[in-house]
Order: C-alpha cells, then structure tokens, then sequence
C-alpha cells in the first residue's frame, strides 16, 4: 500500500513538473505579445496624447495582466517618486519584475536597450526606437511560438514518463 502511495506521489510530481516547464513554454509568447501591445499603446501615448511618460506608464499599468502591470506601475511610481533618470527608472524596474515574467535574457536586452532611449528624443526619433523595439520583440515571439508548437507536448510527457522510469527503478 505504502508503495502505491509513493508511487502515485511520484507521478504526480513529475507530471506536474512536465506541465509547469509546459505553462512556462506557452506563457513566454502571450507575454511577448502583451509586451508589443504595451509598447504600442505607450506609441500612442506619446504621439497623438503628448502624455507625460509617467501618466503614460499608470495607464498601462492599469490595461496589462501582471506581471506587465507591475512593471510598468513600478516605472511609473519610480518616474515620480524619486530623484532618478528615466534609464535608471526603466532599467531598475526591468530587474526588479523580469525574474517574474516568463521571458528571456534577449529579451531583456531588447527593453533595456529601448529603456536607454526613452524619453532621450524628439517624438518622431522615439516613434522609431519603439518600432524598432517592436521588431525585435516580433523575433522573439516567432522564436517563442516555434520553440512552444515543438517542445510543449514532449515536455509534459518526459514529466510523465520521467515519473515511470523512477517508479520502475524503485521496485
């Protein structure tokens, strides 16, 4: 009985630990996608609204899914609550939310190089590094899909098969 236990217990931690690497695979491609929309809005924002970066940043905060949210809500309270550039705001509310976000070290390359613009230029020269931003993240996310469409399905089966393989080793 004890061995049934343990062996139920073993599958499913396995299993789970297949699904979560899953989860991880197919989060990474939504978030990107959320990331191109944010920073279109945060565009829009600048363009057409002429609203301060910090405004612009609550907003978004508000429409995003965390942990986007929180990010762009820790710029904008850093924006306003302290004695600090905009690179700094960005770059320290980059660090202090990626570990959350299932995206990559390109990734975060990407933001901190587009956060290093920001704010720097004229509207029109930011238009640009914000297209150029979105281009990149547009790699990213083909990257993410292909890496998610050929590993989602084996990750959660080498978590199941894994679970077997210590069930058998242990009788």
């Amino acid at each position: 009985m004890i061995k049934l236990i343990g062996a139920i217990l073993i599958i499913t931690a396995t299993t789970w630990t297949g699904f979560e690497a899953s989860r991880h695979l197919s989060e990474r491609p939504k978030q990107l996608r959320l990331l191109k929309s944010a920073l279109q809005s945060l565009e829009a924002e600048i363009m057409y609204g002429h609203t301060p970066l910090h405004e612009a940043a609550l907003r978004l905060a508000e429409q995003l899914s965390k942990p986007l949210s929180r990010f762009f809500a820790e710029f904008a309270g850093k924006l306003t609550d302290t004695e600090t550039t905009v690179r700094e705001a960005w770059e320290t509310s980059l660090k202090e939310v990626w570990k959350q976000t299932a995206l990559k070290q390109r990734e975060f390359e990407i933001m901190k190089q587009f956060g290093e613009t920001l704010g720097r230029h004229d509207r029109l020269s930011q238009q640009k590094q914000i297209m150029l931003t979105l281009t990149h993240l547009e790699s990213e996310e083909a990257d993410a899909r292909d890496k998610q469409m050929k590993y989602e399905k084996m990750v959660k089966s080498i978590g199941f098969l894994a679970g077997l393989l210590l069930i058998i080793l242990f009788i």
